[in-house]
């Protein structure tokens, strides 16, 4: 049932109240014409003009919306930034080492939070408007919406030095969504910054990612390679992508802040078990409907059976199992050259030289694509 407002409670305290009851675990108000969101669209223009999002090109031609939240919706006065906690008991560092082991980022192996996160939304929203009246609008991270920098403005938290948000009370684990409302609210303290001197997210970050503190080059980061990027991943990365087959979560997992972090029980939002560790034999052997099976309703279908392959090979490169290399062959017949380049590339990491060549004796004759002959001159140099 929806809460009702006692005649001694304000519309912005009555909301935190029903955000809470509708399972949310952090709620906030700024408002819309809040001049530090300014800045953020100044250096969102930084990072695009030097052509750090990568294959992200929309965020790119939706730089203009994302600047000020009245560049999307001019009507809008108040915003209210909510936070779905999403930490777990486990550290997902500890997952690296199971080298045999498909290794899913924490938040891609459960139900898709779009989907939970603007469930709850229009719910939240739909009370809203029966309480306070005007005009409103949802949006989760499809959106152009800087939700971090409005976040810490609202005073969830603060973009720590790995540009995600850290919460004081739910660590580097929180999903985001927003309401804009043409209501005036009354808006939170913003967060102010508790990174201090630490700088553990940009030393453990396995590719150099972080140029400096507060800055990412998207092109250098695991998860952005592993789920973004649409082409071949550069051979200076795939040593380091170790295990990772979707999303990386070294930065968010180091973070010390997660040590005062309260663990969720959302039962909605709960790790499907059989998906964040998966054996890389039984990974190889997925074909599109078997993967579409697999990771139905959970972020990772959207990646797609082919770029997920890709990733799969990467690992099976990487995990010194010899016993892949039967499952790894039969891919250099694949339609994808995506999928053959990096079979050649796993193989050439398991095999031995005269293994090699003769996989490659067998099957480099009848490759026409350029970038998997690449793959082939490198892994068999003559």
């Amino acid at each position: 049932m929806p809460t009702s407002i006692s005649e001694h409670e304000n519309l912005a305290d009555a909301l935190q109240r029903e955000a809470l009851a509708l399972g949310f675990d952090a709620v906030g108000i700024m408002a819309a014409d809040d001049p530090a969101i300014a800045s953020a669209g100044d250096r969102l223009d930084q990072f695009l003009a030097i052509g750090r999002q990568g294959d992200m090109a929309w965020l790119e031609e939706k730089a203009d919306r994302r600047h000020h939240p009245h560049a999307l919706w001019p009507d809008a006065r108040s915003i209210i930034m909510l936070g779905l906690n999403y930490g777990g008991d486990e550290n997902p560092l500890h997952r690296l080492a199971e080298k045999a082991q498909g290794n899913v980022s924490v938040y891609a192996g459960r139900k898709d939070y779009h989907v939970v996160v603007k469930k709850r939304l229009k719910a939240l929203a739909r009370w809203l408007q029966g309480r306070g009246g005007g005009a409103l609008k949802v949006f989760v991270d499809t959106a152009p919406v800087l939700e971090k920098p409005i976040a810490q403005a609202a005073g969830l938290g603060w973009q720590g030095k790995h540009t995600n948000l850290v919460s004081r009370e739910f660590g580097s684990w929180l999903f985001l969504g927003s309401i804009f409302t043409t209501l005036d609210l009354t808006p939170d303290e913003p967060s102010a910054d508790h990174c201090g001197a630490c700088r553990k997210c940009l030393d453990i970050c396995p590719t150099a990612a972080f140029p400096a503190p507060y800055q990412l080059d998207a092109r250098r980061c695991l998860s952005y390679l592993s789920i973004e990027h649409q082409g071949h991943i550069d051979v200076e990365f795939r040593q380091p992508m170790g295990n990772r087959i979707f999303g990386c979560d070294d930065c968010l997992a180091v973070c010390p802040w997660n040590k005062f972090a309260v663990m969720s029980h959302e039962a909605t939002m709960a790790p499907r078990p059989g998906l964040s560790m998966v054996d890389l034999g039984d990974l190889l052997q997925l074909d599109d409907a078997a993967f579409r099976s697999l990771y139905a309703g959970t972020p990772v279908k959207r990646l797609g059976r082919d770029r997920f392959v890709r990733n799969v090979l990467i690992a099976a490169g990487n995990s010194e199992q010899i016993r892949l290399l039967p499952l790894i062959e039969a891919l250099l017949s694949e339609p994808s050259p995506l999928v053959r380049a990096m079979a050649v590339w796993a193989l050439s990491q398991l095999h031995d030289e005269a293994g090699m060549a003769a996989v490659a004796a067998k099957y480099r004759p009848s490759e026409i694509d350029p970038d998997v002959q690449g793959e082939w001159s490198a892994a068999t140099p003559s």
